[in-house]
């Protein structure tokens, strides 16, 4: 049974039908008593399709992201999707979520699918969605000449553009800052793609390290995978350099994981020899061994306050172009405690 049927049924029009689901007042008295009869007897359940044939608005958002089973996929935004699609559902709205590869290929597609579908907004998440080359690009500021566009994590200036931001320079700042204040000599910071939001994890860290007299060397910043074989050829390759280091800063926990991980199969005390903080306070953060000090982007408070400002504009309320969400520092156990410097 769909919105046709009940059409046919009650012997009116499907824009009729429409008017009657939404409760608009375009419709007399007998007809919308006629239908309703008509829905009540069949049973039918209008989907969102069919409540936005007499509006303005299918009620529906469109979510791109990248596919969490893809390997380069980042892990501490991945709870991201489902805490967007929570926050639209109590606000009466549905979604639709299309997924791509890491590599941006379909892009563009998949923009344009959720266009001809209607939506009211778009939802990306992730800066690598923002990329180096502004041509690649164009698609979401086409995108917003038609519906509002809010990035999670990206920044990219345009008209109907709005971006909520982690504040990632800060993210890094208090990573390498709890390092140095708690004696770390040298800090090695690993980044995996050097996105936007990893560009500025970068900037954090070398900020720390020039605001409290520290030498930035670019042996220090290093390019790490996530794969598991691969990250642990990587740390035996640093082992054959003769690189010395005490501290690591990761723009991933499942960096961090890993670096903990080779440091444990050698023999290496954490935090004793080597102190190891992340970013995301995923779950691995807690389910490791010993449990990982990290920073946590508020991931979750990033994606209510973007929902709430969508929600606002398609109400007429202004809302800002931009908004940065502060960063914190959980202390577990892989950085020495202040206490006993």
């Amino acid at each position: 049974m769909n919105i046709y049927d009940i059409s046919k049924l009650s012997g009116v029009s499907v824009t009729t039908v429409s008017r009657v689901i939404n409760g608009s007042d375009k419709v007399s008295e007998k007809t919308r008593k006629k239908v309703l009869e008509v829905i009540k007897e069949s049973g039918y359940t209008p989907n969102a399709f069919a409540r936005g044939l007499g509006l303005n608005s299918m009620r529906t958002i469109g979510i791109l992201c990248v596919d969490p089973a893809d390997a380069n996929s980042c892990i501490n935004l991945t709870p991201a999707i489902g805490y967007l699609e929570r926050e639209l559902r109590r606000n009466d709205y549905d979604s639709i979520l299309y997924c791509l590869e890491y590599n941006m290929r379909g892009k563009e597609h998949y923009i344009k699918m959720m266009l001809d579908r209607r939506v009211d907004a778009i939802i990306i998440v992730g800066s690598f969605f923002i990329e180096s080359n502004p041509k690649n690009n164009q698609c979401i500021l086409d995108a917003a000449r038609s519906v509002p566009v809010f990035l999670i994590n990206g920044n990219l200036e345009g008209d109907n553009i709005y971006c909520m931001l982690c504040d990632d320079f800060n993210n890094s700042y208090m990573a390498t800052t709890e390092l140095i204040t708690t004696n770390v000599k040298n800090i090695l910071f690993l980044y995996t793609t050097l996105s936007e939001s990893e560009k500025r994890k970068m900037e954090g860290y070398i900020a720390a390290m020039n605001d409290h007299g520290r030498t930035v060397s670019q042996d220090y910043i290093r390019c790490c995978s996530h794969d598991v074989k691969e990250s642990y050829r990587f740390f035996e390759s640093l082992a054959e350099e003769g690189l010395q280091y005490d501290g690591i800063v990761t723009c991933e926990d499942t960096i961090a994981v890993s670096a903990l991980k080779y440091a444990l199969s050698k023999g290496i005390s954490i935090p004793e020899q080597l102190s190891i903080v992340g970013s995301g306070n995923t779950i691995l953060s807690q389910y490791c061994y010993p449990e990982l000090t990290t920073v946590d982007g508020n991931y979750e408070s990033l994606c209510v306050t973007a929902v709430n400002m969508l929600v606002r504009h398609l109400e007429g309320i202004p809302a800002p172009s931009r908004a940065v969400i502060s960063s914190r520092l959980i202390r577990r156990n892989t950085t020495k405690s202040r206490n006993k410097e």
